[in-house]
């Protein structure tokens, strides 16, 4: 084959290598185009059922996710940026709000919670949403490996007592994994500081819907 035969040959491969890959492209394009709703929706519905997995049955009867509130950044839920909190509503009145709340000091890293509390300040359920510690150990924060979790439910800011929000190895009244204290302990504490932060908050938070929850009264109120 002559040269000006070889380059002829590999500008018609070029050519088609080109064109193949404009279609790919715009395959890839058109796919995400049309399956991007139906994944969002998803995920929509996905967090829809776990907000109301939170909250006692009959409790609620508006749609969570069309009741949000803005939550600046605040030390006491650990967020560095701001966050969505979600009004539960019955007949028009607030019920519950659903607050969004990191615990920095895992073992592994962040453990991402969703802690519901009652408009009378009962815990109504706590929730992992994400989070690095350690399988078999750690991990049994998770409802799916483990009940623990269900151990905030209806305990208070102040049933039990402030010495109380501990875990037993350090005097206080919520269980420990055996070879994993750290998890508990910061998910205990994270809890605890979320009904300081609704406590300081809760006129905010159960009033009308699409404000912005501010830190400095938390700030000032613990000096």
């Amino acid at each position: 084959m002559s040269l000006p035969e070889i380059s002829r040959s590999m500008l018609k491969n070029s050519l088609l290598l080109g064109l193949f890959a404009v279609v790919t492209v715009g395959l890839v394009a058109i796919t995400q185009h049309v399956t991007a709703p139906r994944i969002v929706a998803a995920e929509r519905a996905a967090q829809s059922q776990l907000l109301s997995q939170l909250l006692p049955a009959g409790s609620f009867d508006n749609l969570l996710h069309d009741s949000q509130v803005t939550l600046a950044a605040d030390p006491l839920l650990g967020n560095l940026s701001s966050k969505t909190a979600y009004i539960a509503r019955l007949n028009g009145q607030p019920t519950a709000v659903i607050v969004p709340v990191t615990a920095a000091d895992g073992y592994s890293g962040a453990i991402h919670l969703l802690v519901a509390i009652k408009a009378n300040g009962q815990l109504a359920g706590v929730r992992v949403l994400k989070h690095k510690e350690t399988p078999g150990l750690g991990d049994k924060i998770e409802l799916a490996k483990s009940v623990w979790i269900h151990g905030f439910d209806g305990k208070s800011l102040n049933d039990p007592s402030e010495s109380g929000w501990a875990v037993k190895k350090d005097q206080g009244q919520f269980d420990q994994f055996a070879g994993a204290t750290i998890t508990p302990r910061a998910v205990v504490k994270a809890v605890h500081q979320a009904l300081q932060y609704f406590d300081a908050h809760q006129r905010q938070l159960l009033g009308p819907s699409s404000t912005t929850v501010e830190s400095s009264t938390v700030r000032n109120s613990n000096g």
